[in-house]
Formats: structure tokens, sequence, C-alpha cells
């Protein structure tokens, strides 16, 4: 492991900078597509194409929350890299589909399976990132870097675009994005990742639910499921409803409504680049219960409504409390999962996360519709501040890594290697590692970092 006081910076790992780098790249084709889907969209159904992008948008979340818990079931199986570059390759060949698209039900079958991809490469990709870099201070500095790319995407692919469609119609933007996906594959080609062995017990159904409930046994991420609704909430405000309060209520002008969602951005970089530091020596649950308190009180405080220049202020404030919780949420991931469970942990948080969003965009639509915009700032706030007060409540401030915990005897059978609970004698007969056969566990009491598996299904009581 290398020493975090050599170079702290994750962009010294030759590996990581490359995975970075087709991060990064991805991205910014990706953020091109948006727009020229919006375009697209915009020539197929006309004033309708709010519809078409809201439905689009809704089955992008489905494909998420339906698609990523499944594939993380069977992901550390795979040949992480093969898988990831195929992931990349199958998404570049549907993009360069989207110039062909004549009816709207083409749109929605290209973005499901499109989103169905990004629901299997985004966790794997992410689960890949704590094996490159072990040393904790340096997976911190991922996780901030990570959460810029992101913003970075947010705030300049719509001025990059607008460059590039001076020049170029906006079906090239779609050629642009499957070369950045070809890009991103030759990146992961050119690196070998870290070998994970697969020794996730179980099978069939138990598999494919085995990140959820895991997830949901771990009361430190069962805290972060709360936060992601908080953030959720804060986030469809911001992405359903700028256009509306900048344009409507405002009369503000379109720069105005790129102004604001900069502000968003702004503040969510900020905490980004101030919070790896911090993490050092801190631990991360009093910055993410911060986070969504920031968020819920942003929401709340939007109800004054009195100037545009107050809501870039709010929107700092969201964008702020956001990053507060995104930015640490790998950290918790990495501490509540084994090296083979991380793609089904990743993929559990992707789908729950996304879940959140899933219901944030029905709610920032729908109430700003019925009750008004006002009316969708209390209820959203109300959420975040329940959403975070729910968190406070059931991840508990003395969150150790290693517990004193107690195993009855058992006799089971189940593919395993030689670990800290696999210590018996064989026949000769039994294969090699990781093989399946009845062994038994001695009754012990121990201690050493709990993590929910096959042999600690539940949580220890306190």
């Amino acid at each position: 492991m290398e020493s975090p006081l050599a170079d702290p910076s994750p962009l010294a790992d030759r590996v990581y900078r490359r995975l970075f780098s087709a991060q990064v790249i991805a991205l910014a084709g990706t953020g091109l597509t948006t727009i020229a889907l919006a375009l697209l969209a915009f020539d197929l159904a006309g004033s309708a194409a709010g519809q078409v992008l809201g439905t689009a948008l809704v089955l992008k979340m489905v494909a998420y929350v339906g698609i990523a818990p499944l594939i993380g079931s069977f992901a550390d199986r795979l040949p992480r890299r093969s898988f990831l570059i195929g992931m990349d390759i199958v998404r570049a060949a549907l993009v360069m589909c989207l110039p062909f698209i004549t009816e709207i039900w083409q749109i929605y079958l290209l973005i499901f399976l499109l989103n169905a991809c990004s629901a299997g490469f985004t966790p794997t990709f992410q689960a890949t990132i704590p094996d490159v870099l072990p040393d904790d201070a340096r997976y911190t500095r991922a996780l901030s870097l990570s959460r810029l790319a992101y913003d970075l995407e947010n705030l300049l692919s719509p001025v990059l675009a607008g460059l590039l469609l001076t020049l170029l119609s906006y079906n090239a933007l779609f050629s642009i994005n499957a070369v950045t996906f070809l890009i991103s594959a030759a990146l992961v080609w050119s690196v070998t990742l870290p070998v994970v062995r697969a020794t996730q017990e179980g099978s069939g159904w138990s598999n494919v639910t085995f990140g959820i409930r895991a997830f949901l046994a771990t009361p430190r991420l069962r805290g972060l499921v709360a936060l992601s609704m908080a953030v959720a909430s804060a986030g469809a405000m911001v992405i359903v409803n700028t256009v509306v309060i900048v344009r409507e209520r405002f009369d503000g002008s379109e720069t105005d409504v790129a102004v604001a969602f900069a502000a968003f951005g702004a503040g969510s970089m900020i905490v980004a680049l101030a919070l790896p530091t911090i993490l050092d020596r801190y631990p991360d649950r009093p910055f993410m219960i911060a986070g969504g308190a920031v968020m819920a009180f942003g929401l709340l405080i939007g109800l004054a409504d009195p100037s545009f220049n107050f809501l870039l202020l709010v929107w700092l404030l969201l964008g702020a409390g956001s990053s507060l919780i995104q930015t640490p949420a790998g950290r918790l991931l990495k501490r509540s999962a084994h090296e083979s469970g991380r793609p089904a942990i990743f993929s559990a948080q992707f789908a729950l996360s996304h879940g959140c969003w899933l219901l944030g965009y029905a709610a920032a639509g729908w109430f700003s519709v019925l009750i008004g915009i006002p009316g969708t700032f209390l209820v959203l706030g109300l959420v975040a501040l329940l959403a975070t007060i729910i968190a406070l409540s059931i991840w508990p401030a003395a969150d150790p890594e290693e517990i004193e915990h107690e195993h009855a005897a058992l006799v089971h059978a189940h593919a395993h290697t030689h670990d800290e609970h696999h210590q018996h004698e064989h026949e000769g007969w039994e294969g090699p590692e990781p093989h399946e056969h009845e062994h038994e566990h001695q009754p012990v009491r121990h201690k050493h970092p709990y993590i929910i598996d096959l042999h600690h299904p539940v949580w220890p009581e306190p």
C-alpha cells in the first residue's frame, strides 16, 4: 500500500489516471448526447418534446433501478476489464443508431438499452477504483475528482454542444459520443486491473438480491439511502424547475437559466475540492448529516423567493449540501463490502439512489403543477428534512469498523476459500479453491471489520 504522505493525488497512479480519463471523456460525450436528444425529440414530437424527454428520463431511471442489481449479482464472476470494454462498445453502437431514428418509440427503446448498459458499466467501474487505489487518502481524493467530473460535465457540456452546433448538425453529436465511448474502451484496455476472486456465496435470486439485502442490513448504508432521498429532493428541484422559476417567476433570460445551474454546480465543486483534506482527519457521518441539513434549509428558505440573486444563493447551498453527501459516499461503500462483494454493493447504491431520483423527479414535476413552486419548495424541503432526521437516527454516531461478535456452531456447504472463517482439514477430493463442500464452523467470539455476508447476515446489536 502506497503511503498517502508520498503523493496523495490519485492521478499519480497510472492505472487510475487512465481510468479517470476514460470517465471524463465518456461523460463529455454523454453530455453532448443529452443536448442532441432534446433536439431530436423536438424534430419528432414538436411541442410534445417535453413529454417525450420526460418519458425517456423515467425509462432511464427504470433501467438503472432494475438492471444494476441484476448485473451486480454476477459482475464479480466476469473478467472486469473485458466487461467494461464490452459495455463501452455496445454503448457506442447504440448511440450510433440514434441519428437513424424516425419514430418516438425507437427513442424509448434505445434510451432504455443505452442506460441498461450504463447500469452495468458505472457501478462496476466505481467498484474497481477502491481496488486500484487501496490507500484511503488517495481513494478519497479520487471520489472528489469523480464528483468534479460530473459537475464539470453538467456545466461544460451545454457550452461545448452550443459551439459544435454552430458547425455541425445535432446528429454529429451522437457520432462524437460514440467515439468517446470507444476512446473510453481503449483506455480501459490499456491498463491491467486488479484480479478479484469471485467468492460471493449463493446462487440465483439470492445473488441478485444480495447487494440490496447487504446494503439495507448495514446501518451506515441505510443512512446513506435516506440521505440519497435528500439529495434527490434538492437535485430534482434544481433540474426540473430551474427554467420555470427563472423564466416565469423572475422573467429571466436563457443566460440566467445557465447561471442558475452554474450556481448549483459551483456549490458542489467548492465542497468536492475542500472535503478530501478534511476527511483525512474526521469521520464521514457529521459532514454527510450536515449535507442533508443544508439541503433541507436551502429548500425551505426557497419559499421566501425574493429575487434572482437570492435564488442563486439557494442553489449554491443545495449544490454544496449535495456534494457533502455524494463525495464521501464511496468511502462508506468501500468500508461495507469485501472486494468480491463490491460490484453488488455499488450496484445496490446505484439502483437505490436512482430510485430516490425517480421519486424526486416525479415529485418536483407534479407538485410544481398541482401546488405551485412555493408549495414544491415546502414539500421537498420537508422530505429532505425528514430524510436527514431518519439518517441521523438509523446511522449510529458510534460506527466502528471492527465489532466484537459471536458465532454459534454451524454446518453448511457453499463455495469458499480458506480465510479467517474457513480453517478445516481436507481429504483431497475437494479441488482447488474456491471449492464447495460441507464443512463445520466451531462456535467463536472474535473481533474484525464487520461486513454483511453469508457468515454475518445481520448486524450485531450494540
